[in-house]
Formats: C-alpha cells, structure tokens, sequence
C-alpha cells in the first residue's frame, strides 16, 4: 500500500521534536493505510451532496439531472442551476432502438453550455439509474470529466438540501470532437451487441466470461416480465440468458440514501459470485439502464479491467426468435 508522502514527512517531523511512542507511529500508519484501503479505485468519477452544493454557481462545472420522467422529479424541484437531461428524448434516437448518434450528442452538450474542460456531474431519481446510463453513454463518446452524485436526487432530497423550479439558461457551449465527425469512433469497449454476446456464449471465450443480469430476481426467473415500475415495458418471453448470475443492482446501494457501499462490500458481492477481475465482464438488466449502473460499479469503482454494458439486453434478446434463455 502506497502511504503518500506529505504524511510521511509531516509525521516524521512531529516525531523528532516531541515524545511520539511507537505504538502512536503504528497506529497513525495503520489509519493512513485504512483510509486508502477503503476508497474506491477511481473516486474521481463521484462527488458528493456536499461538494455539489458548493458549486452551485455553474462558473466552472455543469450539474445535470437525467429523468426517466422529468415531471415526476425535475419539474417539481431539482439542484439550483441543474439542467434537465431527458433520458427518453435527450438519450434515445428517435427512430431507431439504439443511443443518441454523435452528432446528437455533440447538440446535446452545446445546448447544455458544456464545453470540452467542462467537468460534467449527473444525477437523476431511482438511485441515479439512468443518470448512470447517460454517464455510460457520454463515456462511449468518450467525454473526458464526467461524474455522478453519489445518493443522487434521494440523497440530496433526504438531506434538506436546496431546490428551485426555476429553469437555469446557459450560452451555447462550443464541445467539439477532436476529429471528423464521419470518422470518430467511439468507445467501443466499453459496449457488447446481441450477436458479440450470442457468439461469446458458444465459443472457447464462454468461460473466460462473466454474464451479470441484474436485475430483479423475479425478472431473472422468469415470475415477471417487468419490474413494478414499468408493468408494461417488457419482453415476450421471461427468464435469462444462458450462464448469467443474477447480481440485482440494488445490493450494491445503501438503503438508507442510495449511496454506493463501501468498496469491501462491492468485492465481496462480485467475487463470492464469480465475477472476478480477470474475466471480461458483459452486465444486461431489461433496457441497459441498471446494467449501466452496475457497469459504472465494476469499472470505476472496483476497478475492472474488462466490462462491457449490453445495452439491447432483455428486450432485445428475449424478443428474439430462437434465442435461448433459461428459467
């Protein structure tokens, strides 16, 4: 374990111009050591409520709320200064059954006033569900600083913090790709289609792979089509896809505020289930938005080398004819 320099030299300081015992040296390490032992892999991709409410002003940093159902949440009160990123509308193409294209995703982020350094912060309601989905997607485009609020609009809400309903308007942010946009390829790793999952599963690569549903287990079984919230977005058929280990994303949140779990939980649910580094991680749930969720998880904060969000998912491969599923 890496113990960062500063403490060193300020500690050894302190212990040359004072009666310091060892025992107190062991035990100032020994904190130093939990303290790095307990942060996640890449604890720059979230803030906190806390941090959030400190960059209120917009100056230097854009906060946007993704909404399954803006006038469910963002229209009855949201983070002063938010813009509304509108998952359905904002996220989705309009006419195929696919992500936003890149040239939308450049519209979007100019009509949000972000530019190229702007450091981007997401949050949303369900536990930051799609707000993880649009942090996937803005990573597939390969956005450079984007993050989500950790707890999201529960969080915030839980703590009493501020809302206004006014509508924040910003000038026309001027983000750019760094290339012709006919040839800019996007993140490709970090994305999985129905046939390159189809294929994984029949190939040698099947055990080299770990296929996380995380959905509900009901959903998993096959007892429902759709979760409770959405009764009538749903496949034809239920159950999973061949191999798969259920993993319902909720188990990776606190109840109490819909925060991430510390990340000794996090190793503990994964790998007591297989799911483990030195496999390539493909996670699906029923659209790909709590797939996305879990994703974020395992790549950014555990760290997985390997992970790959299957974003057609159920819907996609349950309404396939022939493909096979199990219950």
């Amino acid at each position: 374990m890496i113990v960062h320099k500063l403490h060193v030299n300020i500690f050894y300081c302190t212990y040359h111009s004072s009666n310091i015992t060892t025992n107190t040296i062991y035990e100032f390490m020994t904190q130093i050591i939990n303290e790095n032992e307990n942060k996640y892999i890449h604890p720059e991709v979230l803030v906190d409520t806390q941090w959030v409410e400190e960059h209120l002003d917009g100056k230097n940093v854009r906060i946007a709320e993704v909404d399954y159902d803006a006038k469910a949440n963002y229209d009855l009160g949201h983070v002063p200064g938010s813009v509304l990123i509108a998952w359905k509308e904002d996220i989705n193409d309009p006419l195929t059954r696919n992500i936003l294209t890149l040239h939308e995703y450049l519209q979007l982020l100019q009509r949000i006033g972000v530019n190229n350094d702007t450091p981007l912060v997401l949050y949303g309601d369900f536990n930051n569900w799609f707000a993880a989905f649009a942090f996937w997607v803005f990573k597939y485009y390969r956005y450079k600083d984007v993050r989500l609020l950790n707890g999201g609009r529960k969080k915030w809400l839980q703590e009493d913090r501020p809302i206004t309903k006014d509508i924040p308007q910003y000038p026309p942010g001027n983000y750019r790709v760094l290339a012709d946009e006919s040839s800019y390829e996007p993140d490709n790793s970090i994305r999985v289609f129905l046939d390159e999952t189809k294929n994984a599963l029949v190939s040698r690569r099947k055990f080299q792979i770990g296929l996380v549903d995380v959905r509900s287990p009901k959903e998993f079984t096959g007892e429902i089509l759709a979760p409770p919230e959405y009764p009538t977005e749903h496949a034809q058929r239920g159950g999973h896809i061949p191999s798969a280990i259920n993993i319902p994303w909720a188990q990776v949140v606190n109840d109490s505020d819909g925060t991430f779990k510390s990340i000794e939980q996090l190793k503990q649910l994964y790998e007591s289930n297989g799911i483990t580094k030195d496999k390539e991680i493909i996670t699906y749930c029923r659209i790909g938005e709590r797939s996305s969720h879990t994703w974020f998880v395992l790549k950014y904060l555990l760290g997985y080398p390997d992970v790959k969000n299957y974003d057609g998912s159920w819907t996609e491969w349950g309404n396939m004819i022939a493909n096979p599923i199990e219950k």
